[in-house]
């Protein structure tokens, strides 16, 4: 007996929320102020009071020793990227069945992720970090740093899939009037080929690989030298100005 699925097809939407088990919001924070960079990323839960964050940003800035001016800058923007998530609260989203592609291409201190796997948008039981903490295990990476960056590069694309579907479902409400079937177009074309990929896939699965592109997909994990750490780092500064 097949399982009713969460996400709303295009007759049926559902309300917006993230994809995963726990509905938390990827913070990510780059503030600079007098020639001092501070850089962080996290999850919040959007059903914490906002009197959290304040106390938040004064205890990040006490324990990293920044400077008092950064409370304010880390505070508000933590608001702003809450305030942006709740305004999709409430609203409907559909996708339908499908997988969706995850690519990860990151640096975490000495460590140098590249991957690219297919995640199940259905399963509202998956958890980015247990995928992350696996992954890491699997690949032999002891940097404890890295998982929560992975989780969060997931999380990440996997809010944006989902705003894109609110403004699927706006899209189509628009301009159903004079485009009879235009709601079902707008569905097939948020989902590319993805639906065919599920029907190659199935749904039992948070995390899926095509067996003949594993030679393709497979993980590329490298431990970087410190000169290849500084030239990187060198070259992300000059990119960022």
């Amino acid at each position: 007996m097949k399982s009713h699925s969460p996400w709303g097809t295009a007759k049926n939407p559902v309300k917006f929320r993230m994809p995963t088990a726990d509905n938390l919001v990827p913070i990510r924070l780059d503030i600079e102020i007098d020639g001092q960079r501070f850089r962080d990323a996290f999850i919040w839960n959007p059903s914490d009071p906002d009197s959290e964050i304040v106390v938040f940003a004064k205890r990040t800035v006490k324990d990293l020793k920044l400077p008092p001016a950064f409370v304010t800058q880390i505070a508000q923007s933590i608001q702003t990227q809450l305030t942006e998530f709740r305004s999709y609260e409430g609203q409907d989203m559909y996708t339908g069945e499908k997988v969706v592609p995850i690519k990860l291409d990151l640096r975490v201190n000495h460590t140098l992720i590249k991957d690219h796997f297919l995640w199940d948008l259905n399963n509202f039981e998956s958890d980015p970090e247990d995928f992350a903490k696996t992954f890491c295990k699997d690949m032999g990476i002891e940097d404890p740093e890295v998982g929560p960056a992975i989780a969060i590069a997931i999380r990440e694309q996997l809010y944006e899939i989902a705003v894109q579907n609110v403004t699927s479902v706006r899209e189509s409400r628009i301009n159903k009037k004079g485009r009879r079937g235009f709601e079902h177009i707008q569905a097939s074309k948020a989902c590319g080929n993805a639906v065919d990929l599920f029907k190659l896939f199935g749904n039992r699965s948070t995390v899926v690989r095509k067996r003949k592109e594993w030679d393709v997909y497979e993980p590329i994990v490298d431990l970087l030298s410190n000169e290849e750490v500084d030239a990187l780092e060198a070259r992300e500064e000059r990119n960022t100005r």
